[in-house]
């Protein structure tokens, strides 16, 4: 009995070691344009070993990756505002597998592997530098002459995006997509204000790790940055809108907890290599005085929840407060907004339409501005307002600026400059500031 049980598992064992092991197969590839790279993703049902190539001349990035085979379809990628001009594969030394990406320009790649989680599995992410394009540069410099009154920034940074479609309502409604098109119709609102600035962290549908959202709005010199959410949770009856700030202390809710745990495993979802992070650094920048920072979120953030108490059911009646890593500037008044439970049906309805966000990013711009208004950055063009130096007018038919600057005793340079004005054009109903003679 016991001859042939040994007999048994060593034929066992022997079959086992003669079955052919099942490749690693690539499922699917997406791709997504950003402003300064490319992203490709490919979907892997396992982990596998890569290795990437860069060959010069015939622009080709070659990854090799083991013990893999290709089951994807690349008919449906649009390549044209990318460097890429065309994706090929190719069985290699029998059991292994060679894919090419061909190019039109030198860019500049890295590659890295992100294992499964809850909602995506195993992925091998490539991402494609631009080289030798100059970097759009901040347009607001904080240091200026005296003569120079600037533009109060305003960072607005649609959560998600790309790869990670955020949470995901009825009808296919996806959170990335509600929240641009409220962080557009925000920045349109700011762009007809005199004094302020606003910039989009995410133009488009790609992912913006979360500590680059914050480097962004840096590199860009905003005085705040609003974050545009929307909410999900298990049970499909939570609504109500809400406005959170950073908290250095702990969540001020169970809920506030949970909902930070899942915004800070966006990057999980968006593809975020982690090889590249300098702790140190990051908690030096953190423990830098946060005080004003602080104070000035949980008052725009007050400002904005009254906005939207006006046009919606919230949430929480007050500021809450939660250790969102988007949130995490230690010198930029940050906000993190969400604007509707996308998990609940009704909510999700009106997510959805275009009327909805409108009324949403008019609660948003009302709060901030309302808050800078009182409150604006000593060098800027409200600033100056507040304390005397102009006042409006209103342009009436027949006015000409050479007029109206005699009129109030100022020259055109002046009035020219005060407004931002390249030329003399001006139109009936537009407002001036006078600056003060």
């Amino acid at each position: 009995m016991l001859q042939q049980l040994s007999r048994l598992i060593c034929l066992l064992l022997l079959a086992m070691a003669a079955a052919p092991t099942l490749a690693i197969e690539v499922l699917d590839v997406r791709l997504w344009r950003a402003p300064d790279h490319t992203r490709v993703v490919f979907d892997l049902s396992d982990v596998v070993d890569h290795k990437l190539t860069q060959l010069r001349g015939r622009e080709r990035i070659v990854l090799d990756l083991s013990g893999a085979s290709f089951v994807a379809s690349t008919a449906g990628l649009e390549l044209g505002k990318t460097p890429i001009t065309g994706v090929r594969h190719a069985a290699r030394n029998g059991k292994d597998l060679r894919i090419v990406l061909d190019l039109n320009e030198y860019t500049k790649p890295r590659s890295f592997l992100l294992k499964a989680n809850e909602v995506r599995g195993n992925r091998l992410v490539v991402d494609l530098y631009d080289v030798g394009k100059e970097q759009a540069r901040p347009s607001v410099k904080k240091s200026v002459e005296d003569s120079v009154r600037r533009d109060i920034v305003i960072a607005i940074d649609a959560g998600h995006g790309g790869e990670d479609p955020g949470a995901s309502g009825p009808r296919k409604l996806r959170e990335k997509d509600v929240v641009l098109a409220i962080a557009r119709e925000v920045q349109r609102l700011f762009e007809r204000d005199t004094g302020f600035k606003p910039v989009l962290i995410r133009t488009g549908d790609y992912y913006v790790g979360l500590a680059k959202r914050r480097d962004l709005a840096r590199a860009r010199q905003a005085d705040m940055l609003v974050s545009v959410h929307a909410d999900a949770f298990k049970n499909p009856k939570a609504k109500g809108t809400s406005v959170y700030t950073l908290s250095q202390r702990g969540a001020s809710s169970t809920f506030a907890r949970f909902l930070a745990e899942r915004e800070n495993s966006a990057d999980v979802v968006g593809g975020v290599s982690t090889s590249d992070k300098d702790d140190q650094l990051a908690q030096v920048l953190y423990d830098m005085s946060m005080s004003y920072t602080l104070d000035a979120s949980r008052g725009i953030g007050a400002r904005v929840l009254t906005q939207m108490d006006e046009i919606s059911k919230l949430h929480r009646d007050r500021v809450e407060q939660a250790a969102f890593a988007v949130l995490k500037s230690p010198d930029i008044p940050s906000i993190l907004v969400e604007t509707g439970f996308i998990s609940n049906p009704d909510e999700a309805r009106q997510l959805g339409t275009r009327s909805y966000q409108r009324k949403m990013a008019r609660a948003i711009h009302a709060g901030v501005k309302s808050w800078f208004i009182e409150h604006p950055p000593a060098d800027t063009l409200i600033a100056w307002q507040q304390k005397g130096g102009a006042r409006e007018y209103v342009i009436m038919s027949g006015d000409t600026l050479s007029e109206i600057a005699q009129r109030f005793n100022v020259s055109v340079a002046d009035l020219r400059a005060s407004n931002k004005l390249s030329g003399s054009v001006i139109k009936v109903g537009q407002k001036l500031m006078i600056p003060a003679t």
